[in-house]
């Protein structure tokens, strides 16, 4: 069954890169939700004032791929603990937000980030307040199409190179059994 969520975790470079070499993900669109303002560009997004995150939407296959597993990558390679932040990009832009779909998507997220503590990974953010906005979806707004695949299209650029290969690398290491053949 097709199904869609919507995360922000930094920037949707990032998490683009990462969620479409998985497995069961059909689609990865980068862009923006979560605001109020309609039809942001991508400079009124990052100047703080229209109440958007930098977002992917994800369309994936639930005989696949399950949302706690997407949800362990999506905890697993940013930080939920910084508020409007992901190492140096900083914004409310760059929060850390998950866009629900349906009532069933609310409470697993619910159950899962209840269940934080216990994960492995989690070590790292131990006696950190989980600051992951959990926010019903209403209107996702993609990005202008330069920041469609930038990472792909763009691999010598060096936020490329300093930041979202590493994350690449993390991710792959840990989740190898899920990267699409």
């Amino acid at each position: 069954m097709i199904e869609r969520i919507t995360l922000g975790g930094g920037c949707f470079w990032c998490l683009e890169a990462v969620f479409s070499n998985i497995n069961g993900i059909i689609k990865v669109v980068p862009g923006y939700a979560g605001g109020y303002t309609k039809n942001p560009t991508y400079e009124q997004v990052c100047s703080d004032t229209t109440g958007h995150a930098e977002v992917v939407d994800i369309h994936y296959d639930s005989n696949i791929i399950s949302l706690e597993t997407i949800l362990d990558i999506f905890f697993f390679i940013h930080d939920p603990t910084t508020l409007n932040r992901q190492g140096n990009d900083v914004g409310s832009q760059y929060r850390s937000i998950i866009l629900y779909h349906n009532e069933n998507q609310k409470e697993i997220i619910t159950n899962y980030i209840k269940s934080l503590p216990s994960k492995e990974f989690y070590k790292n953010y131990e006696n950190k307040e989980i600051t992951t906005e959990l926010k019903q979806f209403t209107e996702f707004y993609p990005a202008e199409d330069y920041h469609h695949n930038y990472y792909k299209n763009n691999p010598q650029n060096p936020y490329c190179i300093f930041v979202i290969s590493p994350k690449i690398e993390k991710f792959q290491k840990k989740f190898f059994k899920l990267l699409k053949q």
